[in-house]
């Protein structure tokens, strides 16, 4: 009875190390096709140059699951000491966010360290925008095509931000939360635009009917 119990229990540890293997294979796997799709935007003709780019992309897309990973953990750990107490786990969850953004910060910096050893900025700026769906193309041409008076200065402002809203979404930890970030920027656009005279309910109630006029 008890050889059988072992042998039982033997398996069931082979069947969740093979389960748990297969699924840091589909994992990997997801990582290196979402990567290779970027760096293929960076016409690199050296196989090994591609090869290094990619294991740089996986690495650092891995690196944010941890940080983000950890500090999630850490902050529900730190949720279920504090009980009732609110005061003694926001202490613990500002102190768990503010060395979680730390890390993020150094590990973005390393990453735009490696990535310099091979590309130029215009590249780096692809990889950048591949991380992030293409969001600051999409979201400063739907301004421009928005409001067509838009001033130098104030195209100038918006590029800007979102730049910043680039910077912060490519170590965000989700598509979702890559979005939360541009659409925060976009608030804060909006925002500047309202002061600057501009108003948005009509400038998007003409939008949509150029772009109806334009599908006649």
């Amino acid at each position: 009875m008890k050889k059988n119990l072992m042998s039982l229990f033997l398996l069931l540890i082979v069947v969740a190390i093979a389960s748990a293997q297969n699924n840091e294979d589909k994992y990997n796997k997801t990582l290196t096709d979402r990567a290779e799709k970027i760096v293929k935007t960076l016409s690199i003709s050296d196989s090994t140059v591609f090869k290094r780019l990619t294991g740089i992309l996986v690495y650092q897309y891995k690196s944010l699951g941890k940080i983000h990973d950890g500090r999630d953990a850490a902050i529900k750990s730190a949720k279920e000491k504090a009980g009732n107490d609110k005061a003694t786990f926001q202490s613990a969850e500002k102190a768990l966010q503010d060395e979680a953004n730390s890390q993020l910060y150094n590990l973005h910096c390393e990453f735009i360290g490696k990535l310099a050893g091979d590309l130029n900025a215009e590249q780096i700026d692809k990889v950048k925008d591949g991380m992030v769906f293409n969001l600051i193309k999409v979201t400063y041409s739907a301004y421009l095509d928005m409001i067509p008076t838009l001033k130098p200065e104030e195209k100038q402002q918006i590029y800007c931000w979102l730049v910043e809203a680039r910077e912060r979404a490519m170590d965000a930890q989700s598509s979702n939360k890559k979005h939360e970030i541009f659409g925060k920027y976009k608030g804060r656009i909006n925002n500047y635009l309202s002061k600057q005279g501009y108003n948005l309910d009509k400038e998007r109630q003409a939008w949509g009917e150029r772009l109806k006029a334009a599908k006649k």
